[in-house]
């Protein structure tokens, strides 16, 4: 009996998705749907995105972004990340952002945990993400990493109550406490 194939999706097929509150995501063609954010996880998206617009916008250095919106990276490789920072605006179109943003942050809930620290991580890293946050709202905990010969290495990380210095950007405090409060 012959083996029916899988056809690989595409940027075509997220756009046909249904408006049903869900998140379509696309990892080398394969489907990812994951359900809404808690109450909780869009508190400390929203707390983030608010620290990062004041560091970004000061400098006029980047735009920040909160899902949705597509980062479109190729046909077969459209995410949502949570928040996303774009330093070059040529990068951004009417279909969403185009091309590596420099930062993409990711916030873990039960249902991405394992995808958001596995697949998600690696693949974002071979698509040329140069840096890559992941905050953890159970563990009051936020890690940051670089890309660093294809492959992200922790460069810094903070947990609890605390304030994180990041080591690229000059003067960006994350207020940890903001977030979690």
């Amino acid at each position: 009996m012959a083996q029916e194939l899988k056809r690989k999706l595409d940027y075509s097929d997220i756009l046909a998705a249904p408006n049903d509150g869900k998140r379509y995501e696309l990892l080398q063609g394969e489907l990812f749907v994951n359900p809404a954010p808690s109450p909780m996880h869009q508190r400390v998206s929203s707390r983030l995105q608010r620290q990062l617009q004041d560091y970004f916008h000061e400098r006029s250095t980047g735009e920040v972004f909160n899902a949705p919106i597509d980062v479109i990276f190729n046909p077969h490789d459209v995410l949502e990340p949570d928040l996303v920072v774009v330093a070059d605006p040529s990068h951004i179109s009417k279909r969403g952002i185009e091309k590596p943003p420099l930062l993409v942050v990711e916030i873990l809930s039960p249902s991405t945990r394992k995808v958001d620290r596995g697949i998600k991580s690696r693949r974002y890293a071979e698509l040329g993400v140069p840096h890559y946050w992941i905050v953890d709202p159970d563990r009051k905990r936020v890690e940051c990493y670089e890309r660093a010969g294809g492959a992200f290495r922790l460069l810094v990380d903070a947990e609890g109550d605390s304030t994180m210095a990041h080591p690229t950007w000059d003067g960006l405090m994350v207020d940890l406490k903001a977030l979690w409060r």
